[in-house]
């Protein structure tokens, strides 16, 4: 009996290991949100390091965390790193692309919890006296990140936090 059920257990695993490889090699977050303010003041909060603290939800998540803000003082060139509880990890941000008014593209490294290397985009849109405001976040989806997403929606985990940013980077730009 307890041969049968070992090997029950073996089968599972190989399937739902089986199953984990079959899934995408890659991942895409992304919301989007209608802000009632001109793109070139949103663009101002994302572009800037220096005032992601205002809107960011990762910026909750320690309050003894370490941030290093470096580089240039915004745009390409400017870095954020920092180190925190295990909730806020570890990893570090770099602008590599701007386009005023309209895009920002980060160089996004994690090295804790897990190691991950993605790039997150910030693209701002006019749609009529309004901005549309889109965060993505984009990467490879190695093999025991396919197992991890068979638990853990990495839509709704991350999903989340970039609807409260936005409506953070929201409230902020309205009220301006």
């Amino acid at each position: 009996m307890l041969k049968f059920i070992a090997l029950a257990i073996v089968i599972v695993v190989i399937a739902v290991l089986a199953f984990a490889a079959t899934r995408p090699d890659s991942f895409r977050v992304e919301r989007s949100v209608l802000v009632q303010a001109p793109p070139q003041r949103i663009f101002e909060q994302i572009d800037d390091f220096h005032r992601w603290q205002a809107w960011s939800p990762y910026e909750k998540l320690d309050p003894d965390m370490k941030r290093e803000i470096g580089g240039a003082a915004r745009g390409v060139g400017a870095t954020y790193a920092w180190n925190g509880n295990s909730k806020a990890g570890e990893g570090r941000m770099e602008i590599v692309g701007t386009e005023p008014a309209r895009n920002v593209t980060i160089q996004l490294d994690f090295t804790r919890p897990m190691k991950a290397n993605n790039v997150a985009q910030f693209s701002i849109e006019p749609e009529g006296d309004a901005s549309r405001v889109t965060w993505s976040m984009q990467g490879a989806q190695p093999f025991m990140g396919k197992v991890f997403g068979l638990v853990f929606d990495m839509d709704t985990m991350i999903g989340k936090d970039f609807e409260e940013g936005l409506r953070n980077l929201k409230r902020i730009a309205e009220t301006r």
